[in-house]
């Protein structure tokens, strides 16, 4: 087995400049940013009339659902579904730690 030629510190630099096979340092991405939701912190008059009439209406309530139909916050929707079962309005068919699940109240 035949040796290889020894290089200069100089020709070794040189080559590390040049960069070789591995071309140009990749850039890092920015990345993807999402749109941030502007949701309502306290209800307004029009917001809890829907509340009152939409929800209601319901098949299936959850924190989730009022969140993306009022647009308001996720504490606020928790705090109005419980104002709206106090009232009777709406009741509850399941309690997980998780996530609650309720629907509209009926007379049966």
């Amino acid at each position: 087995m035949a040796k290889g030629v020894q290089k200069t510190k100089e020709a070794k630099a040189k080559a590390a400049m040049a960069g070789g096979a591995k071309g140009k340092k990749k850039k890092w991405s920015k990345g993807k940013n999402r749109e941030k939701a502007l949701n309502l912190v306290l209800f307004d008059k029009p917001s809890y009339e829907r509340l009152l009439t939409d929800v209601t209406k319901m098949k299936l309530i959850t924190p989730s659902t009022i969140v993306e139909r009022l647009k308001v916050t996720g504490s606020l929707a928790r705090a109005a579904i419980r104002e709206l079962e106090g009232k009777g309005l709406i009741r509850e068919v399941l309690n997980h730690r998780k996530q609650r699940i309720y629907t509209r109240a009926t007379n049966a």
